[in-house]
């Protein structure tokens, strides 16, 4: 059976939380084929560094190039699909009378899968706004744009106040959103559990939420194929993809709750 004896105790840490938070990471999109941050500079954008392209100052000093390479990780993420440990998050949520999703990924397949229950720390790149006032732009437009087999796109503008639209994510040196995170540490205070997937839990304030549980005395269950620094500490460390022990641990849950 898969990933005996790891699932057998993230069961038992997890079959009787009534409140359940699921924080995932760049490990949870890569099974679906999406490219980690740093993976996505390769071809045409192998020259730069990642965060000459994720800043203000960047766009400002080069919007088309910088709304190049967000087209082009837009409609790569178009063309991928959420993969089935998605979809055991769905089920997950439907199993528990309070649960929530944390993801630092923009792709938006927690949504796509089905999920309900999610906030978004680092925006998404579904959501698309202008830079100098926030408004928001309508996804449909950029989605008729054509991939860039180029480097610069010049950005569309505001149809309120001309400004140059920009990708709904949080670049470097930009907060957080304030709503996500006040739900995000809301539901780590209260959960029963926690469930940490494909995260290296380097990535602050994200990997403050894992933490809190530790201190509060909240068992983690950590499925991660890689070693992070949570490992030693949890209460377990699957050393699985996502979309391997996801499917098999909600399968284990629905059965053990069905017996109950």
């Amino acid at each position: 059976m898969i990933g005996q004896p790891w699932i057998d105790r993230a069961v038992e840490v997890l079959s009787g939380a009534n409140s359940l938070m699921a924080v995932t990471g760049a490990g949870m999109s890569h099974d679906s084929g999406v490219p980690t941050f740093r993976d996505a500079m390769a071809g045409l954008w192998a020259r730069y560094d990642p965060q000459e392209l994720a800043t203000a100052t960047a766009f400002r000093n080069n919007s088309a190039r910088v709304f190049g390479w967000y087209l082009w990780r837009f409609n790569l993420v178009r063309e991928v699909k959420p993969h089935p440990g998605y979809r055991a998050l769905v089920h997950l949520e439907s199993l528990v009378e309070d649960f929530l999703i944390a993801t630092q990924n923009v792709d938006g397949l927690h949504r796509r899968a089905g999920s309900a229950a999610v906030v978004e720390l680092h925006g998404s790149l579904r959501t698309f706004r202008c830079f100098d006032r926030g408004h928001p732009y309508d996804t449909a437009e950029i989605a008729k744009l054509a991939a860039p087999t180029v480097e610069e796109v010049d950005p569309p503008r505001c149809r309120e106040c001309d400004s140059p639209i920009r990708p709904g994510v949080v670049w470097f040196g930009e907060s957080l959103p304030q709503l996500a995170v006040e739900r995000a540490w809301n539901a780590v205070t209260r959960c029963d559990a926690l469930l940490v997937v494909g995260t290296s839990a380097l990535v602050y304030p994200a990997a403050e939420l894992p933490e809190i549980a530790l201190r509060r005395g909240i068992p983690v269950v950590e499925i991660n194929p890689e070693s992070t620094p949570l490992s030693p500490r949890v209460a377990v460390s699957w050393p699985e993809r996502a979309a391997v022990a996801l499917p098999a641990l909600a399968e284990r849950l629905m059965s053990a709750r069905s017996r109950t």
